[in-house]
């Protein structure tokens, strides 16, 4: 059982044909390709922090952002649970600028590189890009194996 649940952001820019991903550079995570996104502070609305983040690791921002899915994790070496807010932005204002731990590129739709991202992505990602709304869990065993999982289309995230 889960120690402690960790409430995350995870935002990935869409625009027509393309999504902004960025390279983890440090950190859990790092060497894949990822959405942006962090841990929600203390007093921070979910979607504040996914905003802070996008900003502090892409130095962008969003005119829109609307929450899609909620995706749970859980390692076998690690009895933390992690509940991921998954958010769309749209409108970005300002250019994408590596920071220190991420180093954001865009890719075409047809580009999507699931070989270097999370092993799970390639199971919600394309509900993301067609615009449907999920909730998942993954769970991983060792060298990131996902050793069950459920995923489910959802009517609408809250």
């Amino acid at each position: 059982m889960a120690d402690k649940k960790k409430i995350l952001t995870l935002c990935i820019i869409r625009e027509p044909g393309r999504v902004l991903l960025g390279m983890k550079k440090r950190g859990f995570g790092a060497g894949r390709w990822n959405g942006f996104g962090g841990k929600v502070c203390e007093e921070e609305t979910v979607e504040a922090a996914a905003r802070r983040e996008l900003y502090e690791e892409a130095s962008v921002r969003v005119k829109k952002l609307k929450k899609v899915g909620i995706l749970d994790f859980s390692f076998e070496y690690n009895s933390d649970l992690l509940e991921v807010h998954v958010f769309k932005g749209e409108g970005i204002r300002g250019n994408p600028y590596e920071s220190e731990e991420m180093r954001p590129r865009w890719f075409s739709l047809d580009e999507v590189p699931f070989h270097e991202m999370w092993p799970d992505d390639k199971y919600w990602f394309p509900l993301f890009l067609a615009d449907k709304s999920f909730r998942g869990r993954f769970h991983f065993g060792p060298d990131d194996m996902i050793v069950d999982q459920a995923l489910s289309e959802e009517e609408k995230i809250r």
